[in-house]
Formats: C-alpha cells, structure tokens, sequence
C-alpha cells in the first residue's frame, strides 16, 4: 500500500506529511478523509485537485470519507483570508451542502469493501453545548501554538481575527476525532495551507485517543504566469455547470499554458507517467497542435461532466473556428460559447443591420468600413457561410436555434448576435 505514496511522488502531489505515515502505510490500507466546506453553492477548481486525490486513494485499496463542512463553513477557515469572511444562515450552508455532496459522489465508488463513506461535521456538533466544547475539546488546545500558525499570525499583523475564526481549527480537529473513533479514521489529506489544521487534528487524537494518526498535504496548485489557478477573466472556474458551463471549462484547460500542462496532466488527470512523458514530448516537438491540452481538457470535462459534454464543446469549439457544424450544436452549448464570445443583441421587430454593422456591434471590427472591407477581402463569414456582399442584411431565418448569429472575421476571431 506505499504504493500510493510512489503515485503521489511522481506527479508531485506531496507537499508534506507526518513522519508515521510511510510505516503506517505499508501495515495495509486506511481510511482517509479529505473536507470540504460550503462556503458557495459549488466547488470549483481549487477543489478538484483534492478530490481527485481522494480518488487515487481509494483506487489504491484505501477506504475515503468525503467530508462535507456544515459547521466549518458556517465558521469560515482564515487561511489564505486577509479579511473575516461573511457568515451565511445555517439554511443556507445546509443548503449548499447537499449541492456539494452531489458533485462529490461521482468521483468515487460507494460499493465493496472500501466503499466511499459520506460525512457532514454538523451532525456532530449543532447539539455540543459551550461548556462541553470547552472543557472536553478546547483545553487540549495551547493559544500559543494556535496563534503560531501563519494564517493566524498574518491576520493578528493586519486585520486582526475574530474569535469565530480563531476557532476554526479546534473545529476541524474535532473532525479528526470524530472520523477515528466512527470510522477508525487515521489519515486526513487536504491542501497545503491546511497543515497547520491538520496537525492540529492529529495532536487532539493523540491526545484524547492515546492513538497515532496521520496528515499529507498537497502543493496548492499554481499557474506559470502568476494568475491564480481556477481564475479567469471572467471569475472563478466553478465544477456546477450551472456556474460554470461544460463549453468554459473545457476552454480553461485548452487555453492552458504550455509551461502548465505537466503539472496540470499530473495533478488533475489518471494518465500514466509515461503518456504523460509522451504528452509533454509532443508539446516540445510540435507546440502549434497542442496535443497535451487537448487530451487535459478532454479528460477533465469528461471526469467532471461526462463524455457527451465533452463531446459538445469539442464540437462547439470546432465549429465556430468553421471546422464543423454549428447547426449540430445543442441551444444550451451554443449558449455557453457566445457567452464567452463578444456579442451584441438585435431586437426582431426591426429591420436588421448589415453584416459590416453587426460586426462594429460586437466589435470585431471599429468601424462600418471596415467591415465592409473585411467583406470584400474575403474575410467575414456568418454561421460558417463565407459573406461577399458589403451590403448583406440578415433575417432572422438565419439565427441558430432562433436566438444565435455567429460572425467570425478571419480564422480566430468571432462574436456573437443574439436575438431579442
């Protein structure tokens, strides 16, 4: 079973983890769990990378227990805050928690005999009175220690931090102790910046157990421009395709750098070490076909979305770069790419503007004449039918699906017209 710790090591995927862990390993599997509290309606991609190692786990023989925080994220965690965050109404995290456990189930095996066990940390403690959470849990904790570690300490530089999330980690180390005496819980993963947390877990159980557990960490994943991972232009990359549709997000990992697609591949993919070496090989030889982002973007949307999206927004993608059909694309994935496209909307009472006007609406061009010139230099299409007259006016027969234009000036730019 070390196995999982030689997995781990190739696609770097350990940070840290404490001196037992090795030996404890190789005894036979364990059980681990990973939290993960709602504090939006969805995770988003800063989720993924934990998720994903949760899984590797449990294909590696260990039992996993997907924790979902109803308590935790009515408090708030500090770490990497600079300011307190907002408390949300216990309806509403109790809400988000059952969006959450929905997207976490399909990423792992509820059957056999390491089935994946579901948790929610407001189960235990919504009924723990003050004075049992102070005398059985909060004296095993030394303020010294807790006002060491670095998100605390920031916050005490700056801002300063509230009671609320001072408590923070005495909550989740009850996590740990709950999950070792239910579930004989002895390994909990998470990010990075959770280490602090973590072995704050393990003191309590040792402590109050007399019993020896462990804690890995992760690398918190990181782009090589020095944006933040799981971030675009638009905001946060969110695994809810209602938040985030299947046609962005697969953009986000084809649009990946290639100085990102190693460790993108490593972290958030099943390919081999050596798909990946080929993969990486590929994209050294031949960048201009990026071969590596397409095989990232078409398993991380089937991982997170499934085969058929991928699907869509693979034909989505060819399509409006005129190597497909835009009339095969279903509304909602046409939706999704026009929203992340220029675009402009035409009311249908009027008569409608002229191909060169529709393109100064979604600025693919700056002025009418020069839409008209793109026109008769043969460079203007719409819905991936070539224009040759300056002077072409639309109707409304030609909106897809009743509701999409898609112009495209050259082989890489295009914009959208939507019809009110």
């Amino acid at each position: 079973m070390t196995d999982i710790l030689t997995e781990l090591g190739w696609r770097n995927l350990i940070a840290q983890h404490t001196p037992e862990l090795p030996e404890e390993l190789a005894k036979g599997p364990v059980t681990v769990y990973c939290g993960f509290d709602p504090t939006a309606p969805s995770l988003h991609m800063g989720n993924l990378a934990q998720i994903i190692t949760m899984s590797r786990f449990q294909k590696f023989g260990h039992t996993p227990i997907a924790l979902v925080g109803g308590a935790t994220g009515l408090i708030g965690d500090p770490s990497g805050k600079n300011a307190e965050r907002t408390l949300n109404t216990t309806e509403t995290v109790l809400g988000w928690v059952e969006r959450i456990r929905g997207q976490l189930q399909p990423f792992f095996d509820f059957t056999g005999e390491n089935a994946c066990t579901m948790a929610n940390n407001f189960d235990w403690t919504h009924n723990m009175d003050v004075l049992t959470y102070l005398r059985e849990i909060g004296k095993h904790f030394s303020v010294n220690r807790m006002l060491d570690k670095e998100s605390v300490s920031a916050r005490l530089n700056g801002a300063g931090i509230s009671y609320t999330e001072f408590s923070y980690q005495i909550l989740q180390s009850l996590d740990f102790l709950e999950l070792y005496r239910k579930h004989n819980c002895t390994l909990q993963i998470g990010g990075s910046d959770q280490w602090g947390n973590i072995t704050a877990g393990t003191d309590l159980v040792r402590r109050v157990e007399s019993a020896s557990v462990n804690g890995l960490t992760t690398p918190l994943v990181t782009k090589a421009d020095g944006t933040k991972f799981g971030k675009t232009e638009t905001g946060t990359i969110w695994l809810d395709p209602e938040m985030t549709s299947p046609y962005a997000f697969y953009q986000f990992w084809i649009n990946a750098d290639d100085r990102d697609t190693d460790t993108f591949l490593r972290t958030f993919t099943f390919r081999t070490q050596d798909e990946i070496e080929a993969l990486k090989l590929a994209t050294q030889e031949r960048p201009h076909a990026r071969e590596a982002q397409r095989t990232l973007a078409r398993d991380v949307t089937t991982l997170v979305h499934g085969e058929h999206a991928t699907t869509q927004a693979e034909a989505a993608a060819a399509a409006l770069f005129g190597q497909g059909e835009l009339k095969d694309l279903d509304s909602s994935t046409l939706d999704a790419a026009m929203s992340e496209a220029p675009n402009a909307t035409v009311s249908a009472g009027a008569e409608l503007p002229t191909v060169a006007e529709l393109l100064v609406a979604c600025e693919l061009v700056a002025s009418n004449s020069a839409g008209r010139r793109a026109i008769n230099e043969g460079g203007v299409s719409v819905n991936n039918v070539k224009i040759t007259d300056e002077d072409h006016r639309v109707t409304t027969a030609d909106f897809l699906h009743g509701k999409w234009l898609v112009l495209r000036r050259g082989k890489r730019t295009f914009g959208g017209i939507k019809l009110s």
